[in-house]
């Protein structure tokens, strides 16, 4: 486990130090590992350059998102590679691409729970999902099909308008009894997207994800919801809420899915509306930069040594240097709030803004999964009297997710390809100070 984010100053990790009277690691203990299980529906995102004659060719509304069946869907493959017209094709998936993310930041397991053609060939789909995939992904838990994953092709014309074209293969057919329980129940945190709710016919894939999700709820394992597009969420708000409020501890969105599902287009305001339903809430708002809320008991609450900032909520990060902890586990919760600017302003230039959110989801859970690891390993540090749900402050948590989400933006691929750098060359260091 690589300790998340970067800091000015040295904290204290010593799960891995030398014991201080032979000077030596100890070889005789054996350091406990934490883990995180995703659910998703496994597909490959695929790029290229197209006219509008082409569209229509394939009847696609342009600028829309749509369904296309597997005899269209092979049609347009072939045609975009026998012209050579393929940009790029990358594994996708939302919550696959947090759980490739977070293991190339924390270099450590995560475990992707979907399904996977059982028939691979050399340069197909399921062989560039999983040769596209950190090998730090435990993918031997995926259910076999005998068919092909799903596909998304984004098309882009000469304005840079973008269609959407989806077939989803059978990445909905994973099966209740797929789930392994004992898997759930002793990981750190269960991650899931909104669009496994969304199924019919023979679907079997939102049975799945509830059996998983219950499962993680009796256990005390921390459900984490990314709300994944606001048009899924605005059909029935009232669904999400009571959905977001029984079974989810930590929500992931954007400010236009946090309208959707809280009513107000304030970002700062949608992720406060959420806490009355969550323990935690990550809200990534474009060029506003990125925001957090969460709980913190009085005992614990650490005042910020920034600059108070104004907003609706009148100097809303007061407490920002605060860790968040469970709203049950506080004997007198206080609500904290922080807010980072977008990392140097942001990118020049944004080679793609898919996996942005995702990349900041990573970074969350892995401070998450750092503490669930520290604790396990040195549970009688002085660190552990607060019973908090992450490692480090919602300030430093919201500069680390600020920062990984800059790096999938500057890349076409919605993936890391690597951790952060080790040294910042064009950043002051004081950006991590505090």
């Amino acid at each position: 486990m690589k300790f998340p984010g970067r800091r000015q100053h040295k904290h204290y990790f010593p799960v891995e130090d030398k014991d201080p009277l032979t000077n030596q690691i100890n070889r005789n203990s054996r350091l406990e590992r934490s883990y995180i299980v995703g659910i998703d529906q496994t597909l490959v995102d695929i790029e290229a350059k197209v006219d509008n004659a082409f569209l229509e060719e394939f009847n696609l509304k342009r600028g829309m998102s749509q369904v296309i069946d597997d005899e269209v869907t092979h049609a347009l493959y072939q045609r975009l590679k026998s012209e050579d017209l393929v940009d790029y094709e990358y594994a996708g998936g939302t919550i696959a691409n947090t759980m490739h993310n977070y293991s190339v930041l924390a270099d450590d397991r995560s475990v992707l729970l979907g399904v996977m053609s059982e028939d691979i060939k050399i340069g197909g789909y399921a062989y560039r999902f999983i040769s596209n995939t950190s090998s730090r992904v435990d993918l031997n838990y995926l259910q076999p099909i005998n068919g092909p994953i799903g596909r998304c092709f984004t098309l882009i014309d000469d304005t840079g308008e973008r269609t959407f074209a989806l077939n989803y293969g059978l990445i909905n057919r994973l099966k209740p009894e797929s789930i392994d329980e004992k898997l759930i129940a002793e990981s750190s945190a269960l991650v899931i997207s909104s669009y496994l709710m969304r199924t019919e016919g023979e679907d079997t894939m939102t049975e799945a994800a509830i059996k998983a999700v219950e499962c993680a709820n009796e256990h005390g394992v921390p459900v984490v919801l990314t709300l994944g597009t606001k048009f899924l969420i605005e059909e029935d708000p009232k669904w999400w809420q009571d959905f977001v409020k029984k079974h989810v501890d930590i929500l992931a969105m954007n400010e236009e899915e946090g309208l959707a599902i809280s009513g107000f287009d304030d970002p700062l305001l949608a992720a406060d509306a959420a806490l009355d339903w969550v323990d935690l809430v990550i809200c990534t708002a474009g060029a506003q930069g990125l925001f957090m809320a969460g709980y913190v008991d009085e005992e614990f609450k650490r005042a910020t040594e920034h600059q108070l900032l104004p907003g609706k909520i009148p100097d809303f990060n007061r407490y920002e240097f605060s860790r968040a902890m469970r709203y049950k586990d506080c004997k007198n919760p206080i609500r904290a709030y922080t807010h980072t600017a977008p990392y140097m302003g942001g990118p020049e230039s944004i080679k793609n803004t898919n996996g942005a959110g995702d990349g900041a989801l990573s970074a969350l859970l892995h401070d998450l999964c750092a503490n669930v690891y520290h604790k396990l390993n040195v549970d009688n540090s002085s660190k552990h009297r607060q019973k908090a749900l992450t490692y480090s402050s919602l300030s430093q948590i919201s500069k680390y997710a600020n920062r990984v989400s800059y790096e999938v933006l500057v890349q076409h691929s919605p993936r890391l390809s690597r951790g952060l750098p080790e040294r910042e060359d064009s950043l002051e260091q004081a950006y991590w100070a505090l």
